[in-house]
Formats: structure tokens, C-alpha cells, sequence
């Protein structure tokens, strides 16, 4: 039978990829089909030998005898031919397949739930159905090892071929088999991974499905939820797809948060940051105040992208973020990215750094970071009593009303000698601000740390119309930039956001331009300036962008001969108009008057 046009019922197509992914080409026995199909698909123990039969007649199937009882049979699937390719295909998804899912969860919760229960459940999806992917894969090596089918799957259970200690009562379609008790297995299967994954206490402890759905709405939005998430299986999507649409989720909602007072640095930001510093395997990244980790990751792919995915893994990320929430977003983040080595810690930096290393703060090649804009309550009585403030703050202490030169200070205290490079977003009034603001501003200016100054576009964040600034910093410049600064005014560096009404958002081209210019330290009238501390000095050390650098506005060019002889023929035209109204008075006897 030509299997590659046979006609294939659709429910047979679905049990012939999950024998696939099973046992794909290896042998089993009727035994073995039954248990799994049963157990992966809820299929009748009576209805298995009718399927298996199907799946003989598409020639899809090869059935032998069994040698050591000749009563039974052996079975082995046929993996050739485009029928067996589209089945398959149907397994992996796509970005736009996986994005198409989240649309769909973000619709069906709009603004009535919190979108970390989409993201919660998105984590779980994933590592249940990576759970099975894994142990398929271990069966299917404990087989060809010799075991039996019984010690084979024993072995494959083994938690040394998982990533995640996940009991299979906990498995995704098990979770899933009582509707009415969706709440309570959520949250019990919550509990008891936290328990026995550490890593993951952090994300799940504070989830409470019993509590979300108390509201009969909420019971029906979660039962629609799963039921969305089941449509599909997630374990043969790569990080960088489910990533990608897990930061889709937190920009989706990111105006929405925004009116909260949650904040979202927009990728693009993220990315001309991280371009610009430029980080590299074997270096160290740290964010201060990381949020769901966005520095981060960019920081992770742009060394994968750059010197390719292995070297990567040797890149040392560290963030510290102090809610509790966000830290969870942060780590489920990573995982779902599938970052495995970071270290992100709950607290409140500014008061009490967690990265120390002796007597002193742990020192990095890279920090960066977008910390709250003028965030309040840290003047020099309260940070005095936080860790390391000799250390951290010995250029000054700030006014109670905005930490700005505060975040600043505690970065460039804690980048190496050498190396460090401290890259900052903060509100443009950080820039010109007189009062201890201003001394400390000068201090840090007089000891030539700061490298450049850009001045961004407007409405590119979702908490605030205002621009933003760009301050570059490093602990030892190169020779050639000593004693100067290099301004970039990028406000009109910009398009507009496609999907978000009065936002804009830079582009790769804006990126690039900026980027370049950094790199190059190359000034551009109306773009960027090249100043010297002296100059600085005379403007009172004030590092507002438009001092410097003014957005000429192109001149229109003047044709001076077309100009006047337009100029004449209206003047002919209007002694012409005199003459006829003269003459017009002279006949009605008023000329001589």
C-alpha cells in the first residue's frame, strides 16, 4: 500500500503521533501500546488492538510474530513517507503559533486577571510536556540498553534525565482529568514542585489557584485556559520561540501595568544598551534592580548571537530585584529561556546589596540597569544604614526625594578596575538638578567616569511620556577619550509603535546609528558633540543634552532671482490697480478734492 497518499482518519493520525513520540521506530508490544495510550490519550484498553489495526491498514504499521511466544506480536511504526512528516509537523509550532496561543489567553483575560496566572501556567505547560519529551527519550535508550519495557520505564522516571523533579501525578493531562478540581491540583501540584525544586520556590510561591478562582468567573477563565493550553504540545519549542512569547505577554500588558505603577523597559532600550556595552564570554553582568530580567537575557543572546550559543553559557548573569513578584517573573523568565546559570536575589539594593565577595561588594564588567526614576526615601540618614555605604557612596549622598545619583553611585561602585562599564536609563533631571544632586554630579564628572551622555526620543516608555536618558559610564577610559564626553541627542530616533495608539519605539536602524556613534566617539552637528570636562565646568557641570547639541531644523533655500522678480511683477501689478483707481475717482469728480 502507497502509505505516502494514504487517507488517514484524523484520530488515528493523533495515536500514531503519540506512538511516535514514543517508541518512534523501535519495537513494542500490544501490552506496552495499551498501557501508554491509555495513561497519554485516555483510550480504552479494548479499543488499543482496533487502533493498532488502523494503523496497519494505512501501512502505517509493521507487524511480525513474537519469536518467544508465537501467541502474540511484535509492532514497529513506519517512519517514512510525507503522510508520517505531516503528522509530525503538527508537534512543532512556530513563533506565530505560540504567539497565536498567548493571543488568545491575553483576549480571553483582558484586564479582569492578573496575566501572571497565563504566565504560571505557561511554565507548567512546558515543563510537564518536556517532562514526557524526556522521558520518551530515556525509555526509548533503556530499551536499546537491553532493559525490559517495566525497568525501562522505572529507569526513565529517574530524576537524573529530567530537569525538573515533577511527580506524574502532576503531569499536565493529569492535572486536567477533573475539571471541578482544577484549582486544588494546580495548586497542589504548585506546592509540591516548589518543595521539591528549590529553584522554583521562588516563582510558585505565592500562586494561589484556590483563592483566583473563588469567583465563578475567575473558575471559568482558568477552565478556558487549560483548555487553550492543551491544544498543543510545547516540548519541541526552542527557548528562544517560547522566551520571545513570554516577553510578548509582558509587553502586551505593559500599558496596561504601567497605570499601576509597574514598569516595563521596552526590548529596544534594552537592546541599544546592551549593543553598547557590549558584553562577552567570560565577563559578568549584573542588574541592580533587574525586573523580569530583560537586561539580562539581551545580554545572554547578544554574546550568543555574536560568538554563538556555547559560549554563551560562559557569560555570569546577577540581578537583584526587591519585589517579590517581579523576582518570580524574573526567574520563571530565565527558565523559560532556558538560562539555567544566573543568580537572581530578592532584597532591596540600595540599602542591602546580596553580591558581596570578602569584606566588600562584588565587582562586574557589566552593569546595567533601569532603576526606579526618582525613586523617594533614600537620603543620607537611610543610607547609612544599609551595607558598604563608605564604599558605595563616597561621591555624596542624594536628596530624600530621588535616588538617581544614588542607583549611579551604588553601579559604579560595584564595576571592576578595569573593565567595569556601568550602563544607566534615568529621567532627564538627573541631568541638570542643582543641590547635593548637582555635587555630586560635579565629583563624579571631575574624576572623568563618564564616558557619554544620549538623550532618547519621547513616548518610548509605558509609564511616562518623558524621554529618558542614556548615561554611559566606565571605570578606566581609553586614552583618546580622557577628559571628554561624548553627547548624542537620538531624540528624533524613533518610529512609531505599530501596535501601541501615541507610543513610539526605536528601530534596528536607530539602534544601529546610536550604537555606532558610541562606539565610533565620532560627532555629527545636530547629532552628537564631543565636550571636555573643562566645558562642562563652565556650564556648571549641568549635562542636559540640549546645551550641547540643538536639532537644527533644515533650512528651506531661497532662489533670490525668483524671489525678486516675483516681487516686481507685483509691485507692476499693484501700480497698475493704483492708476485704474485713480482714474475710477477722477469720473466720479473726486480727483481734485
Amino acid at each position: 500500500m502507497d502509505h505516502e497518499k494514504a487517507e488517514v482518519p484524523q484520530w488515528i493520525e493523533k495515536r500514531y503521533g503519540l506512538l511516535w513520540n514514543r517508541f518512534n521506530n523501535s519495537p513494542f508490544r500490544l501490552e506496552e501500546a495499551s498501557e501508554y495510550l491509555t495513561k497519554a490519550n485516555k483510550d480504552h484498553e479494548q479499543d488499543v488492538p482496533v487502533i493498532l489495526s488502523e494503523l496497519r491498514k494505512a501501512g502505517l504499521l509493521k507487524v511480525e510474530m513474537d519469536l518467544t511466544d508465537a501467541r502474540k506480536r511484535i509492532y514497529s511504526l513506519l517512519g517514512t513517507g510525507s503522510i508520517v512528516k505531516n503528522i509530525l509537523a503538527k508537534s512543532t509550532l512556530s513563533r506565530s503559533d505560540v504567539e497565536g496561543l498567548l493571543k488568545k489567553a491575553a483576549d480571553l483575560i483582558r484586564t479582569r486577571v492578573d496575566y501572571k496566572f497565563i504566565l504560571i501556567l505557561l511554565f507548567l505547560k512546558r515543563i510537564s510536556d518536556k517532562w514526557e519529551m524526556e522521558y520518551q527519550d530515556a525509555y526509548k535508550e533503556a530499551i536499546k540498553d537491553g532493559l525490559s519495557p517495566k525497568d525501562a520505564e522505572k529507569e526513565a522516571k529517574s530524576g537524573a534525565y529530567h530537569d525538573f523533579d515533577l511527580p506524574e501525578e502532576f503531569l499536565w493531562d493529569n492535572l486536567r482529568k477533573d475539571v471541578s478540581k482544577l484549582p486544588e491540583n494546580l495548586s497542589k501540584a504548585l506546592k509540591v514542585l516548589a518543595e521539591r525544586n528549590p529553584d522554583l520556590k521562588d516563582i510558585l510561591a505565592d500562586v494561589d489557584f484556590i483563592q483566583f478562582t473563588s469567583n465563578r468567573e475567575n473558575a471559568e477563565i482558568l477552565r478556558q485556559l487549560i483548555e487553550l493550553f492543551s491544544e498543543r504540545k510545547l516540548h519541541h519549542v526552542s527557548p528562544d520561540i517560547l522566551g520571545d512569547a513570554y516577553e510578548w505577554i509582558l509587553r502586551y500588558f505593559a500599558p496596561t501595568k504601567a497605570k499601576e505603577g509597574e514598569v516595563y523597559t521596552p526590548r529596544e532600550v534594552i537592546q541599544l544598551l546592551v549593543e553598547m556595552l557590549d558584553p562577552k564570554p567570560e565577563e559578568s553582568v549584573y542588574d541592580p534592580a533587574c525586573g523580569s530580567a530583560g537586561m539580562l537575557i539581551e545580554s545572554y543572546n547578544h554574546v550568543a548571537r555574536k560568538y554563538g550559543p556555547e559560549q554563551a553559557k560562559k557569560l555570569f548573569l546577577y540581578g537583584q530585584e526587591y519585589n517579590p513578584k517581579t523576582l518570580a517573573l524574573a526567574k520563571m523568565n530565565m527558565f523559560i529561556h532556558d538560562i539555567r546559570d544566573c543568580h537572581i536575589l530578592q532584597g532591596d539594593t540600595l540599602r542591602y546589596p546580596k553580591f558581596k565577595e570578602g569584606d566588600g561588594l562584588k565587582l562586574f564588567d557589566v552593569v546595567i540597569a533601569n532603576p526606579p526614576w526618582n525613586q523617594d526615601g533614600y537620603d543620607e540618614d537611610s543610607l547609612k544604614k544599609g551595607e558598604f555605604y563608605k564604599q558605595r557612596f563616597s561621591f555624596g549622598y542624594p536628596p530624600r526625594q530621588s535616588a538617581d545619583w544614588a542607583w549611579i553611585q551604588h553601579m559604579l561602585a560595584s564595576a571592576k578596575e578595569h573593565s567595569g562599564r556601568v550602563g544607566i536609563v534615568v529621567d532627564t533631571g538627573a541631568l541638570s538638578r542643582g543641590g547635593k544632586e548637582g555635587a555630586i554630579r560635579q565629583r563624579i564628572i571631575e574624576n572623568d567616569l563618564i564616558e557619554c551622555v544620549i538623550l532618547l526620543p519621547e513616548k518610548l516608555f509605558y509609564n511616562t511620556g518623558a524621554p529618558g536618558v542614556v548615561i554611559v559610564l566606565r571605570k578606566e577610559k581609553s586614552i583618546e577619550y580622557k577628559g571628554k564626553i561624548l553627547f548624542i541627542n537620538a531624540s528624533k530616533e524613533f518610529e512609531q509603535h505599530p501596535d501601541v495608539r501615541k507610543q513610539n519605539r526605536l528601530n534596528e536602524m536607530n539602534i544601529n546609528k546610536i550604537s555606532k556613534f558610541y562606539k565610533t566617539f565620532n560627532a555629527e552637528k545636530g547629532f552628537s558633540e564631543i565636550v571636555t570636562i573643562t566645558e562642562a565646568k563652565k556650564n556648571d557641570y549641568n549635562l542636559s543634552v540640549s546645551l550641547y547639541i540643538v536639532n537644527e531644523q533644515k533650512s528651506e533655500e531661497v532662489d533670490i532671482q525668483k524671489e525678486w522678480l516675483e516681487l516686481k511683477k507685483i509691485e507692476e501689478e499693484m501700480t497698475f490697480v493704483d492708476s485704474k483707481i485713480e482714474l475710477f475717482l477722477k469720473t466720479l469728480g473726486w480727483g481734485d478734492k
